[in-house]
């Protein structure tokens, strides 16, 4: 048992950092009511953590081998336990959006430096043993995540959902202590300008799209703040042709392989999880359901997904990569398109085909990612593409829930416009961020019952707008992928899953 307890202390972090991705969606309504929050805060609550995660993924990688990855691991969990207390904390959404930032670049920390750790733990057979644990623990974070959440809500408090994170940090950082070693440091440059650059052009493009929603979309705001994004972005571009250590080689790009499997990560975050959050704030807020039923209501999805991942992957050897990703992205829209038949007065069993079809399409897609982007690389690069595909995984969250939710927003308002309720704009942010019990008991008597029917139809109607994109998104997506693949080679059983793909102090990816 002692044999495997570098691994424990690893998927402790592992399960944390992942989990936190989800489990805050069933809390929001809670988090908006006890906080004052609007809807582009709750927005960045989640959006906030998952920029963090992206921005930094990519550095924190170099960081490790620069102070030591144990030193690193250890700073990013004490860092993400410190940030998950302050999140319980807060009596402000400011300070709790602050909060999720700094937890994001603790589990930046710890996510870039897991597989290095189990790399110096284990060899032969063990460390394949070790991938394929760490690897079902990383796909079941986030379906575990939903009910978590839902039952700390539910039994104690949101507040529980950042604190539980307390004593799995201690039992983690114990751990890592007893079982690793200080690893021997090695002199590298760090691309801080790219770093910066990259985060300030990832934010500020988030910030323009969610801005979007509340302003307008042609409003003076998130108009300057995208191209100001835009602007970073080509910023960056310049300081990675020019540095002789670069976050990543851009040269990578022009591989039509290695840029569709980037691609494909990024579309099927944006489009399998960017309504989430929509979804659970509708099915508390309008449909009457717990934080724990919530939970449990989304949790079809990511079983399917976790099943077939595990069950299909061993049966897809000698299959072209392209075929499996580009299927599972077209199955991700057509489950997306499904929910259209959610309606006002529909309940939570409307959700349940179209969320086992996405799941299907994640379980189908989400294998073969990784290989198909190493595939395109050479060894020496394998570690620098890991990171690279798991940075845009996490910026097709962020940029899905800012794009679905504008999206929303901006269909709920004109929909309560048409129903002559006064103050549309603003009512649609108060409701859509889970408010619609408190507005209906502002409401007078004699237009209660108008203003609720008003509230289910901006809910339905903007759920069908979010939907719509991200079925959009899928389905073209998967249309691109095919393309860029194309002549992606079929990939060998070890190529699946040879965790010596991923160089020792290199990142590698991991189930969404």
């Amino acid at each position: 048992m002692r044999k495997w307890t570098p691994l424990l202390a690893v998927c402790l972090g592992t399960f944390m950092l992942l989990i936190d991705v989800t489990i805050v969606n069933v809390a929001l309504p809670d988090v908006t009511r006890d906080l004052h929050a609007s809807f582009s805060q709750v927005q960045w609550v989640i959006d906030i953590y998952a920029l963090s995660l992206a921005a930094l993924m990519l550095g924190a990688g170099g960081l490790a081998d620069a102070l030591g990855r144990r030193r690193v691991y250890l700073a990013g969990l004490t860092l993400f336990a410190a940030a998950s207390v302050a999140c319980g904390l807060s009596q402000d959404i400011t300070v709790l959006i602050i909060g999720r930032a700094v937890q994001g670049i603790g589990g930046a920390a710890m996510f870039a430096t897991t597989v290095a750790l189990i790399n110096v733990s284990y060899s032969g057979r063990d460390r394949g043993t070790a991938y394929g644990i760490w690897g079902a623990v990383a796909g079941a974070s986030a379906g575990v995540g939903s009910v978590v959440g839902g039952v700390l809500t539910d039994l104690l408090s949101w507040r529980w959902a950042f604190w539980v994170n307390l004593p799995v940090s201690i039992l983690a950082i114990t751990l890592t202590l007893l079982v690793f070693s200080n690893t021997e440091r090695r002199r590298i440059r760090i691309d801080v300008p790219g770093m910066l650059a990259f985060t300030a052009a990832a934010g500020l493009i988030t910030y323009g799209i969610i801005e979007a929603g509340e302003e307008g979309w042609t409003d003076r705001t998130p108009v300057l703040s995208a191209a100001l994004g835009l602007l970073a972005l080509a910023v960056f571009v310049l300081i990675e042709r020019r540095t002789t250590h670069p976050l990543i080689d851009l040269g990578l790009l022009r591989r039509p392989v290695f840029t569709g499997a980037v691609l494909a990560a990024g579309i099927l975050s944006c489009a399998a999880f960017g309504s989430s959050a929509l979804v659970s704030i509708w099915l508390q807020s309008v449909v009457g359901l717990s934080p724990l039923q919530t939970g449990l209501a989304l949790l079809p999805m990511s079983v399917v997904a976790f099943l077939v991942a595990g069950g299909l992957s061993s049966r897809l050897h000698g299959i072209p990569v392209a075929r499996p990703i580009g299927a599972g992205l077209f199955l991700i829209g057509c489950g997306s398109l499904l929910m259209l038949i959610v309606q006002a007065d529909s309940s939570w069993t409307a959700l349940i085909a179209g969320l086992l079809v996405v799941g299907l399409g994640v379980g189908l897609a989400t294998p073969p990612l990784t290989a198909a982007a190493l595939s395109a690389v050479p060894v020496e690069r394998s570690g620098m593409a890991s990171g690279v595909l798991n940075t845009s995984r996490q910026l097709g969250l962020a940029f899905g829930v800012a794009i679905l939710g504008s999206v929303f927003t901006s269909r709920a308002a004109h929909t309560l416009t048409t129903h002559h309720v006064p103050s549309a704009d603003n009512l649609a942010s108060a409701v859509s961020g889970g408010q619609t019990q408190a507005v209906l008991k502002a409401a007078p008597d004699n237009f209660r019952t108008q203003l609720d029917t008003a509230i289910h139809a901006a809910f339905a109607n903007g759920l069908h707008g979010a939907f719509i994109i991200a079925g959009l998104v899928g389905i073209l997506g998967a249309a691109l992928v095919f393309w860029l693949l194309r002549k992606a080679p079929t990939e060998e059983p070890a190529a699946w899953g040879d965790s010596s793909a991923t160089p020792a102090g290199e990142p590698a990816s991991a189930p969404n």
